[in-house]
């Protein structure tokens, strides 16, 4: 697959992605964190069984290793980006989420021992100045939900990074299924044990249309969907590529926002959106220019 074609494919992710926090802040109006996250994982879960089923009969030690890592990175980023969001606001938590990018490349070049080339390194700076910006995060009251959210980044900044590692090379269908799998269930165990140390004294769950909508947009599409695209296809660019497409998420949640709540963005939004979104295209096209400006020098 060329590369632009998985960038589409992870933008695709990215829009999906954008939608959680809005649906997530309805559907802890109803139940707890950690009874939405296992509510969530287990509907994944439950469509990886049929769907993948053929797939998950023989799977090495080595996937199973694999598939555990990624889930328990998975699991733990989406239960503290969830807590968080209990105890913070949507565009707090959207830009300490969004600060996954610039802690991607230090976590890659940990693990992978890669370099990162010069015009990613811009467009980090760039969409980091952006997404400041778009969201202008109040930062005057620190609370416990942003210290959960900034947690979470790390989390996911290791997933992006071990994805690239785990899948770089592999065209193998049946793999690919089996990650999908395997990381919904090493996800479940961290939110279960959360449920029942933290969450049994303030248990509460009521089954509303609400809250069936949210887990149906966050467990088909959020997790289900989006996870098969992610392990399908980040393989075929950068984890720093792919957290620059994942810093939209902030933009899309807004956009969305407008389409239900009605909210309406105002000319700073408008132009941290197009700052954040100048980030991406340096990455992408700076190397290319840089290329062209090289031959035409040299005719």
């Amino acid at each position: 697959m060329k590369p632009w074609k998985a960038e589409l494919a992870l933008l695709s992710v990215t829009f999906l992605w954008g939608g959680t926090f809005l649906f997530t802040k309805i559907g802890l109006d109803d139940c707890t964190p950690s009874t939405f996250i296992i509510l969530r994982f287990m509907l994944a879960l439950s469509l990886s069984l049929i769907f993948f089923g053929k797939s998950l009969t023989s799977i090495s030690p080595e996937t199973i290793k694999q598939g555990i890592i990624l889930g328990l990175l998975f699991g733990g980023g989406f239960i503290l980006q969830t807590y968080g969001l209990k105890y913070t606001t949507v565009s707090k938590s959207a830009f300490i989420t969004g600060m996954t990018v610039p802690i991607t490349p230090f976590v890659f070049k940990l693990i992978q021992k890669t370099s990162i080339n010069f015009w990613s390194k811009v467009g980090v700076v760039v969409a980091t100045m952006g997404l400041y910006i778009f969201t202008r995060p109040d930062f005057d009251n620190i609370n416990p939900g942003d210290l959960l959210t900034l947690m979470s980044t790390f989390f996911w900044a290791f997933y992006i990074t071990y994805m690239d590692k785990f899948t770089k090379g592999s065209t193998e269908k049946n793999k690919t299924h089996q990650l999908v799998f395997l990381q919904f269930l090493a996800a479940l165990p961290p939110a279960i044990i959360t449920l029942l140390a933290i969450e049994l004294p303030t248990f509460s769950f009521n089954l509303t249309p609400s809250l069936i909508t949210a887990l149906a947009y966050n467990g088909i599409l959020a997790s289900f969907l989006v996870t098969i695209i992610h392990t399908s296809v980040q393989r075929y660019t950068t984890p720093v590529k792919a957290a620059l497409i994942f810093s939209l998420e902030p933009i899309v949640a807004n956009v969305l926002a407008i389409i239900v709540i009605n909210e309406i963005l105002n000319s700073r939004e408008y132009s941290g959106a197009a700052i954040l979104f100048s980030g991406l295209l340096i990455s992408e096209l700076g190397p290319y220019l840089q290329k062209l400006i090289k031959k035409r020098r040299f005719r």
